[in-house]
């Protein structure tokens, strides 16, 4: 029988180097597994510095494909892109998400014709589009669910047929899933891929998104615990993924990341499918404010990537991306 104790086993000789510690590692981060969310405004005036998410933007439609072609440079292949919509375009049903003419729109054709082998993906809800702030229609305050199905259904419609190579309905809404699947498929789009926000929690880390794309202000303080999950329960993160993977969801996606790398974990064992996650922008800011204050070390980012990965996420939308890739080349 071998002896498993000391000093016959020394861990540590499988740490005495650099080159033994990547051989022998058990999770590794490549760009291929890095998404950059971009926010994209319709006039240069709009642009400029996300205060409350470091280092971030929002750029108009050269500047983003500027931006976009930076981040390429250094290995990233996959895009978020998420509109700032002016209020002026804004109304109760959302209804500037369903113009065929609409900013995003017209980016996202663009952005397929310079990039044909770049992944973008498009976020499909109406929250940036209504005067509410909520991701669907009201009655009673209340966001009504089937209305609203309707309405996604097409969004995503014209999202694909502009080029969009995912559609990612963030939304929340019970069967969402299916009737975009329906849409897609009975408008050509039945290639078009579905990267569902499967188990979305009621989180208070979306703070600085909602700064960023303007709806923290019409949200006026409101509640989004009718639709989105709450923050408690973990067995019904997997009664949703399951649900949309029986829809009809080609990946499924948790939000956010490390205060749910359980949920991950729960998610790939059961479904063993393409599983994302987004360290969404409350996880990103305050990792930033400790970094410039230099309460921690800028390698802390890339660390918060590899527990993704060990919990068991595919793929990770965040906005240090390319901070991120920088720094595996630079290792």
């Amino acid at each position: 029988m071998i002896n498993r104790k000391y000093p016959s086993t020394r861990l540590r000789r499988l740490r005495q180097s650099k080159t033994i510690r990547d051989l022998v590692a058990e999770n590794t981060v490549s760009s291929n597994d890095l998404i950059e969310p971009m926010f994209l405004v319709n006039s240069k005036s709009d642009a400029g510095p996300v205060n409350s998410m470091p280092g971030v933007e929002r750029f108009e439609k050269d500047q983003l494909f500027r931006e976009i072609e930076e981040s390429i440079k250094h290995g990233i292949k996959a895009f978020a892109i998420f509109p700032v919509v002016p209020s002026d375009l804004k109304d109760e049903s959302g209804s500037y998400a369903l113009s065929a003419d609409n900013f995003l729109i017209n980016f996202l054709r663009e952005f397929s014709e310079r990039y044909p082998d770049v992944i973008s993906i498009a976020d499909v809800a109406l929250d940036p589009y209504t005067s509410h702030g909520h991701d669907g229609i009201l009655a009673n305050d209340i966001v009504i669910n089937d209305e609203t199905n309707e309405l996604l259904g097409k969004q995503a419609v014209l999202l694909a047929d502009a080029g969009a190579t995912i559609v990612a309905p963030s939304d929340m809404m019970d069967g969402r899933i299916g009737v975009i699947r329906s849409a897609l498929d009975a408008n050509k789009n039945k290639d078009t891929i579905i990267l569902s926000y499967a188990a979305k929690f009621a989180s208070s880390f979306y703070g600085p998104f909602r700064d960023a794309v303007g709806s923290k202000t019409n949200l006026a303080g409101a509640s989004k615990k009718t639709y989105q999950m709450d923050v408690r329960n973990s067995d019904e993160a997997l009664h949703e993924v399951a649900i949309d993977v029986d829809e009809g969801a080609d990946i499924v996606m948790i939000k956010p990341g490390m205060p749910y790398l359980d949920i991950i974990s729960k998610v790939k064992e059961k479904f063993q499918m393409p599983t994302f996650a987004y360290q969404v922008s409350g996880e990103y800011s305050m990792l930033s404010k400790a970094i410039s204050q230099g309460l921690l070390d800028k390698s802390v980012m890339l660390e918060s990537i590899v527990s993704f990965k060990r919990a068991g996420s595919d793929a990770v939308l965040t906005y240090a991306a390319k901070q991120i890739a920088k720094e595996i080349k630079d290792e």
